[in-house]
């Protein structure tokens, strides 16, 4: 696989260096494009939970303001040295070996983008903590629901319906695509 040809480059390097490690879980590029212009309203440090190779840190990196930096955590070395393999020469970007809860010290974060379903409890309670006031929080890989309440593999979506009514954050659910959508929730 190889991305199209009108990606950020180094977002293109992500994908090849994906590809090269034969890994397929990654950043839709529909939400890589949302990414990169939350990234672009942001100060201070962004971050990311499960960085895999890093395709959703480089479309992250491919918005981020002068200033700004990304600490990424991914908890199989093999995909972290790859990821960091990207950012090498950028020191912007760090990308850590590591379980996501070992950057908590490092936080709060203006952004923090993470898989709704990683890490195990990726509700507002294990989240909240980790984000500045007015800091945004990206969770992908969601099936966009039109029911009230959401529903997910013919069950309530517990996860979704928790940041859609959460009062310490506002949040809205985007389709980034037909089959794909994202919670993007902002702090108050």
């Amino acid at each position: 696989m190889s991305a199209p040809p009108d990606l950020p480059p180094v977002v293109q390097r992500a994908f090849d260096v994906s590809r090269r490690s034969g890994y397929v879980s990654f950043c839709r590029n529909e939400t890589g494009r949302l990414l990169a212009a939350l990234a672009a309203t942001r100060t201070g440090t962004l971050a990311e939970f499960g960085t895999g190779t890093g395709v959703g840190t480089a479309w992250l990196r491919s918005g981020i303001r002068e200033g700004s930096r990304i600490l990424t955590a991914e908890l199989e070395p093999r995909l972290a040295e790859a990821a960091a393999s990207i950012f090498h020469d950028d020191d912007r970007v760090e990308v850590a070996a590591a379980d996501w809860s070992t950057l908590r010290d490092r936080g709060p974060f203006s952004l923090l983008f993470l898989d709704a379903r990683e890490p195990k409890n990726s509700g507002a309670d294990t989240i909240v903590d980790l984000v500045e006031p007015g800091g945004v929080v990206v969770l992908d890989d969601f099936t966009p629901c039109s029911s009230w309440p959401p529903v997910y593999e013919g069950r309530v979506d517990v996860l979704r319906e928790q940041w859609l009514t959460d009062e310490r954050f506002t949040t809205v659910e985007v389709m980034v695509a037909a089959d794909a959508s994202v919670l993007v929730a902002a702090k108050r």
